[in-house]
Order: C-alpha cells, then structure tokens, then sequence
C-alpha cells in the first residue's frame, strides 16, 4: 500500500522530511498555531498554510487507504482480486480513479445489463464484440428463448451489457473525464421569466463558456439559477469525436459482423450512463473548486476584518439605526464596559429631530465621546445623515462612522449577550456590539458565527461544513497571531487560543475571579484542566502585561525563556532593556551570531522570534494595518459628479472587484476593470476589507441609485 507520506507528498510537493515531522506533530495533537510559530525548525519553516495543506492531505490519505482497504477486501470475497488489479488499487493516488477501479466489482443494483446476463444473453453481447463472419438472424434466434421473447429484445439486451461494459471501464473514464474537463462547454438558458428574481441571471441566458475557462463565481451564480428553476444548465463535448476514441481504444473495426449494433450499444453507454456519470463528477468537482474558492476568499475577507486595528482608550457611542422602532443609542468606556443607553426617532415616520439631537449633544457631551459608530443596516444613511448634521450644529468633538453590523442581531439574542447584559433588551444589546467592533474588532467578532458576518459572496450556496471549516481556521489563526491578554480577555476569545477550549476557558475566568489577575504564565498550570501539554500549547499565544516575568507580554515560549537569558547574558545587556538587547542582536556579524546559536544550542528560527519580540515586547501586529475612516460629514447622490476622487473604506471583496463605502446609502462598485490589475492577479491580491482608498467617480445610475469607481492609486 502506497504510504500515506508519499500521498501527502503528491497533493502538496512539500518535502518528505517537511510532511513526516509535521504529521508527527499534529498525531501528538499540536495545533496549527503552535506548529507554525514554535517548531519551525523541526517542519523546515513551514508556514501556517502549508501546514494546514499537510493537515488536510493527511485526513484526505488516511481515508483513501481506508477506502482502498474496504474495496481490495470486496474484490478479493468476490474472488476476482488479480495481483495486477490489487497493485493499481494499491498505488492508486486518485480517488475517482480508485472508483473507476472498483466500479465492475461493486454490488449492483438489477440492472437492465444484470437482467440481460440473467437471461443468457452474455454469449450475444461477446458476439457482437468479436464476430467477422456468419448469419446475423440465425446467430440472434439461438439467444431468443425464455424471458426474451423476440430477435430485438435479444440485441437490445447485448446492448445494454455492452453499455455497461463501456460505462465501467476505468480507461474509457479516465479519457472522457480528462477529455471533457478540457474540451467540454458549460452552457445555460432561461427557462424561467417570471420568477421575482430572474432578473440577475440575464447575463447567463444562452451562456456558453469552455469548462476549462470557467470562473468559480459563473459556477455558483449557475448552481443557484439552477436551483431555482430559472436555469437549465448542462455540459456537451463532441459525441463522435467520443466514439471515433472508443472505436480506436478497443480496436474496433468495420469488417464486424454487428458492427453497427456495437456503435449503438456503445452509443447507448455513452448518452444514458457515462455522459450523465461523467457531468456529474465534472459538475460536482467544479462546484467542489468554486465552493472552496468562495470559502477562502470569505475567509481571506473575514481575517482582514479581523485584523482591523482596534481604537483602545476611546469612549465609544454605537448606534443601532432604524425606521419605526427608533434608533439603539449606547455609550461604552474604555474598557468596553455600557454606561447609558437610549433610544431616538431622527427618522421616519417619527422624524423627532430636535429631541434625538438633544439626546445626542448630551450624551456625547456627558461622557466625551470620542467616536460615534453607526451600524450599516436598516436606515443607515438616514441615520448618518442626521449624526453629520448633529455633530456640525452642536460643534461636537467627535467623528463618526459607518460599521459592519452583521451578526449584530444574532449575538444580541444570544446566550452569551444574555449573560453579559442580563438587565438589557436584545435590542440594546446589539448597538453595544457595534460599538465593541470599533474598539476591538477581534474581541468582539469571535463572539458571533462567523458565517452572520456577511463578508462573502453566495455564503448560503456553498458547502455548509468546508465553510465552516474555512472560517474557524481563520478565527484561531488570527486570534492566535494576534495574542491574548491572559487578564482581560473574555472566556469566547480565550476559547480559540491554541490548545483551549470553551471548558477550559471558563476555568481561566473562575480562577482569575477567585485569585485576581495573573501575574505569571506558569500560574496557568493551577487552573483546573491545564496540564504540561495544553500549557505547551497555549502559553506562547497568551499576554500578561505588567506581570513579574517581562518576556510574558512576547510572543517568546516559556520553553525559551532560559535561552533568552543565556542570549542577555552574552552580550552583556540586562533583559530588563528589551529594545536595547534586540538591537545589539540584530547588528551582530554573521560569525558572532552563529557562536552565540551554538554555545546555547538555539536554533535560527527561534532565535529570529526572539529578536523580534523583544524589538517590541507587547506589540499588536494590528497596529501596522491602516486606521478606519472616521467622518463628520456626508455624501448623497446629488453631490457627485463624474470624475470626482473620494476616499473610501473596501466593505467586501469578491471575483468581480469590491465593494466600497464613499459615504453614500449603498456601497459602490469598484469593478475589476477599473482596477489595473495584472492579468491573472484577483481583487482579494491587492485589495483587503478595512481598506481605505482613493477613487473616483466612474459612472452614476440615479435610477438604480448605483455607482461605478475607478480606482486611483497614489
């Protein structure tokens, strides 16, 4: 049996020593994290996506050799296991490939092809494989006799085993599945009008596009049209061209004796079982690919909001916007915590203006607020509007702006929200989350379903499960990547540090409620559940500021920490003088460096983490991503013109371009024409959500109150 190492080797071309170390340390359950920032120098330096890469090749080999075993111990009760049958089992890297293997040999349902071998109609179908010369008529009347009553149900009969035969042979799938991938077209027509949302799928009838050259967003735009009974959607390739390759494959020859009755059959195995066989596989891969590209690029969208930088020690007003229920007003402090809440009607119907501006001025006033966050939703524009006017009336200190408030209404109503904020309304409690995401977009995302955020593209369409997947690997990367605070994170937060979990970090919580704050990471292994291994895992990726131990506000192991004052010893230069000590490190000659690495037996990898955490011991990497665009004014339609350049905040990035925050009530479309990307480079390359840019003013549709940008670089 082909060895899981070699398997795993085929699908990500990663080195053999990289792959068995890493597959050793994830069967001893280190996490991704901890790989990829602690044992660099045991996997060759690999990063956290090409461990992930080994993770998943490494579930997808055990499964294929599992599979190979189910299938080879089949074959072989069957008695029809050869020696040279069991070696391309064996070998066989491929899964439709090991399929197409064991399709003679898997258990059948009854076939019109079994029905036609029950009736002893085999000798017939061998016949017409293989006879130049002899009487047709008379050959056909031997087999006519029990449950086949005439000469054609006899050679419909040879036919179908025939077909059969054509269907399961691997070679014959292997070519057409190759053939069709390549030179196959994918085509679609309306076959609905009058369904409400038939509208957005003008652009695909009569589509035709080579399969080959479809994009993952044409595949799940096809799928859901489909779904919805407003498409029909299928694949076609060139049927004689099929028949020409199979008339070849099998050596086929004219001279036969029932030639044309073997071109049938093969024709009936081609349009009733392996073309709809082979679509299927084809489609199913295609929407495999595409789902899995729109999982990475709502992942890729999710960690980039994620990353946005938090604005700590700001007093942060949140308000929930809305029509008839008012809008959600809140005031936190620096630390997160609620102050006061209310709720005002700028809007319609109410239109209370002078009472919501009061309401406003004084709050802002009492609690000097330094920001007003405004969710995106329901009467948003309306809202900010209102804010701009309020804040230029009254010459407020503030600014505001406009924050992503999906999932706002499902954490409001959640068991957690609850807990936290058991004397409020869900209806308050969501105009404090969006308040939360500008003072620390990390902290309180983690708290929702990633899936609620809403920064993707066709997110319902695609596989639940992958994206899902998708999604929690990004929350643990970046919750990782960015560190913990030990002594204020919430118990959700603390649930994706490497090696937790929600148990766990519930224990952390009661235990700095009984003893106070941390103020060693070593005091980690008195919280119930902690042991040696989950310690390992977890105490790299956790901050203790203002702690008895400098190095546990870095991103430096505890495993280090001896190495490190070995290092500090070396040069002379106290551990209490991080900056100082990381400087002198980074100026030494290569001859210095190598004595130092192997006097205390450190290796590179290590020894450059040390470096950089000690430049800036308790450094956030958020901080080197650009700061949001805060505003005091606002945009409507009627203030643009052609050509005008703005700034603006990237909402969303999908296939097509992104979607850009100007000011105005909808988001505007920055296409990937007018982006002057290379060719072969995507959106999500250059651009990320939180990104503040400079556009101008491409095309104004005051009737669909759209608008097109073109991008401006600097």
């Amino acid at each position: 049996m082909i060895g899981i190492t070699e398997i795993i080797k085929n699908l990500t071309t990663l080195p053999e020593k990289s792959i068995h170390a890493t597959v050793q340390l994830l069967e001893q359950e280190a996490t991704v994290p901890f790989i990829a920032r602690y044992r660099k120098a045991i996997t060759g330096g690999l990063d956290e996506d090409q461990i992930r890469a080994i993770q998943k090749a490494w579930n997808f080999a055990k499964e294929l050799n599992q599979r190979k075993q189910t299938i080879l111990k089949t074959i072989e009760e069957q008695g029809k296991l050869t020696s040279e049958l069991k070696h391309q089992i064996e070998n066989c890297l491929d899964s439709n490939q090991l399929e197409d293997l064991y399709l003679p040999y898997k258990p059948k349902r009854k076939t019109k092809a079994v029905i036609a071998i029950e009736n002893g109609l085999q000798p017939l179908a061998e016949a017409i494989q293989s006879l130049k010369t002899g009487d047709k008529t008379q050959i056909v009347r031997e087999y006519v006799k029990g449950e086949v009553y005439t000469p054609k149900e006899a050679i419909t009969g040879a036919q179908y085993i025939i077909a059969e035969y054509i269907t399961e042979n691997a070679e014959i799938r292997a070519w057409l599945r190759k053939n069709m991938s390549d030179k196959g077209v994918f085509s679609s027509k309306k076959k609905r009008t009058d369904h409400p949302e038939a509208f957005k799928f003008d652009l695909y009838d009569d589509f035709s596009i080579e399969i080959s050259k479809i994009k993952p967003h044409q595949i799940l735009a096809l799928n859901r049209g489909e779904k919805l009974g407003i498409l029909s959607v299928g694949l076609s390739i060139d049927e004689e061209n099929v028949i020409l390759w199979i008339n070849k494959h099998l050596k086929i020859k004219e001279d036969l004796l029932f030639f044309e009755e073997y071109q049938q059959a093969i024709k009936l195995g081609l349009t009733r079982y392996l073309f709809p066989s082979i679509e299927r596989e084809i489609r199913n891969q295609l929407t495999e690919a595409a789902d899995l590209h729109a999982s990475k690029v709502f992942a890729e969208n999710l960690r980039n909001l994620l990353m946005q930088p938090p604005m700590f020690n700001k007093i942060i007003m949140g308000i929930d916007p809305g029509f008839t229920s008012g809008c959600k007003v809140c005031v936190i402090d620096e630390s997160g915590n609620y102050l006061e809440g209310d709720t005002i009607y700028p809007t319609p119907p109410r239109n209370a203006i002078l009472e919501s501006e009061y309401i406003i001025q004084k709050l802002v006033v009492k609690y000097k607020v330094d920001i007003i966050a405004i969710g995106n939703g329901t009467a948003s524009r309306e809202t900010e509007q209102f804010i701009a006017n309020t804040i230029k009336k009254y010459h407020l200190n503030c600014k505001y702006l406009i924050v992503n408030e999906a999932g706002a209404s499902v954490y409001s109503a959640s068991p957690l929200a609850k807990k936290e904020f058991p004397n409020l309304e869900a209806a308050q409690r969501g105009n404090i989350s969006i308040a939360r995401r500008v003072q620390d977009p990390l902290a309180e995302l983690v708290k929702i379903d990633p899936k609620s955020i809403g920064v993707g593209l066709y997110q319902h369409d695609i596989d639940q499960n992958l994206l899902e997947s998708e999604l929690k690997n990004v929350v643990e990367s970046t919750v990782n990547q960015v560190g913990v605070d030990l002594n204020t994170a919430s118990a959700t937060l603390l649930s994706f540090v490497s090696g937790l979990n929600p148990r766990i970090a519930d224990n952390i919580i009661e235990y700095r409620t009984q003893n106070g704050a941390f103020k060693e990471r070593k005091n980690l292994l008195k919280v119930k559940g902690i042991g040696e291994k989950v310690f390992e895992q977890a105490a790299g990726f956790l901050r203790i500021r203002d702690g008895y131990e400098i190095l546990d506000n870095t991103a430096i192991h505890p495993e280090s920490y001896e190495k490190v004052y070995q290092i500090a010893d070396f040069m002379n230069i106290p551990i209490q003088k991080p900056t100082e000590l990381a400087l002198a490190l980074k100026h030494l000659k290569p001859e210095k460096k190598k004595q130092i690495l192997e006097k205390i037996q450190l290796d590179i990898h290590t020894f450059e983490l040390i470096v950089e955490n000690l430049s800036k011991p308790g450094r956030d990497p958020r901080e080197d991503v650009q700061p949001p665009l805060l505003r005091s004014d606002v945009l409507t339609l009627d203030d643009l013109k052609i050509g005008m350049v703005l700034c603006g905040t990237v909402r969303n990035v999908v296939d097509f371009g992104a979607f850009v925050d100007i000011g105005l009530k909808n988001d505007a479309l920055l296409h990937i024409s007018k982006m002057h990307v290379k060719r072969g480079t995507t959106p999500n390359d250059i651009l990320s959500v939180g990104d503040v840019i400079q556009v101008s003013i491409e095309e104004i549709d005051i009737n669909k109150k759209r608008v097109s940008l073109a991008w401006v670089k600097k």
